[in-house]
């Protein structure tokens, strides 16, 4: 019982479900206290947003360059594209699919929140494309010039905004999310929308499974191999990730299934695995575009402009390699793209943050089944052009 109430994904369940019952309840007296709440919160968690932002990117890009190589080079490559592209194709579907779904986006009925009883402003050091450029040309810069004391600080750097993250951030998470859904309840949006939150759900899962037929399919055309071979070893990896929400707490066990084909190289695994669960997040991706796309159309009554999804496509892909592999890695390194580029306000990134988190888990499974395409990919790759097994070490980021 102890482990299910440590657990995140019930713990956000458990703070939307009281979140709704105490909005259908609270009177407008207890209502301005739990705006406030709210707003208190919001201002820290986008305060800590490009201190994310900063503490994901820069050191990412000192390690992947302290270990530059081509087959480095080729994996990078290969992650981004199959993350871009995964979230381009969760794009169109969005586009399609969500003005078809049971959307009700009028405000008709709806009651008015209170005002927060004091504003408490914390602003954010910086803007966050601030953050990002900052963080690319530190970290770019730090290895070109091989400063190990500049590398050595952006590493610790990231353990404590890890530390702020899984201290503060989560912890704080539930309730959060609790008061938004609080306030959605008080309105009255929650019992409108419910049934669109489901087939959302069931469209993401689906997407996962069709992205990772589509990578398997032309791992196994370009390295002239069965993919099948690859991807029966990875039962026990999808169940695991499912459990853990984590590539990270994944990786041995898919290490294990992928030492187990008999196409993929051993040094390829050893090199591509770790890699992959670090920097390639397809699925997390997928899942990101598509909920950000139905909760424009919820809360804003419109989906986001064609040039702004393809802008934010391109740099999700970025922040999706520098995004740690624990649960909720990705939404988290992306909070300032949602506010920045998609301009979601307070409500929209916790109900963002709800949703991505309760299905986080199947996101997981569908990144850490991917890596094992790419590593293929990675074998045909190194067979192509003749390279020998020279024993390559895990760049475990």
């Amino acid at each position: 019982m102890k482990k299910l109430f440590s657990s995140l994904p019930f713990r956000l369940l458990l703070g939307i479900v009281i979140g709704i019952l105490c909005g259908l309840v609270f009177p407008e007296s207890i209502m301005k206290v739990i705006v406030t709440l709210q707003y208190i919160m919001g201002q820290l968690i986008t305060f800590c947003v490009p201190l994310i932002i900063i503490g994901f990117i820069a050191p990412s890009i000192t390690k992947l360059g302290a270990n530059a190589s081509r087959l480095l080079g080729v994996a990078v490559v290969i992650a981004y594209v199959s993350s871009i592209c995964a979230a381009f194709m969760s794009t169109a579907a969005g586009y399609a699919l969500i003005p078809h779904l049971s959307i009700d986006t009028s405000v008709a009925g709806l009651r008015d929140l209170p005002p927060v009883v004091f504003e408490l402003n914390i602003p954010q050091i910086m803007s966050v494309m601030s953050a990002l450029v900052l963080s690319v040309l530190v970290g770019l810069a730090a290895t070109w010039t091989k400063s190990q004391k500049t590398i050595d600080i952006l590493a610790e750097f990231q353990n404590i905004v890890l530390d702020i993250v899984g201290k503060i951030i989560i912890p704080v998470l539930p309730f959060y999310i609790a008061s938004t859904f609080c306030n959605l309840s008080y309105e009255g949006m929650i019992t409108r929308q419910l049934p669109a939150f489901l087939q959302i759900i069931v469209i993401v899962m689906v997407g996962h499974y069709i992205w990772l037929a589509v990578l398997y399919l032309l791992a196994g055309a370009y390295s002239g191999e069965n993919p099948w071979e690859v991807l029966r070893h990875y039962g026990p990896a999808y169940l695991t990730a499912v459990g853990t929400m984590s590539s990270a707490a994944t990786l041995a066990v898919a290490l294990d299934g992928a030492r187990k084909s008999k196409v993929l190289r051993h040094d390829m695994v050893s090199f591509g695995i770790p890699l992959f669960a670090n920097i390639h997040l397809c699925g997390s991706v997928l899942t990101e575009v598509f909920f950000c796309m139905t909760i424009s159309k919820i809360l804003y009554g419109q989906l986001p402009s064609v040039g702004t999804m393809i802008l934010f496509c391109l740099l999700l892909g970025i922040f999706a390699i520098g995004a740690p592999g624990v649960p909720g890695g990705t939404v988290m390194a992306s909070l300032g793209l949602i506010t920045g580029v998609l301009l979601f306000d307070d409500a929209g990134t916790a109900l963002m943050l709800a949703i991505f988190a309760l299905q986080d888990s199947f996101g997981t499974a569908c990144n850490v089944t991917g890596d094992g395409a790419l590593t293929l990919m990675l074998t045909g790759y190194v067979e192509k052009h003749g390279i020998k097994d020279e024993n390559i070490q895990s760049p475990i980021l």
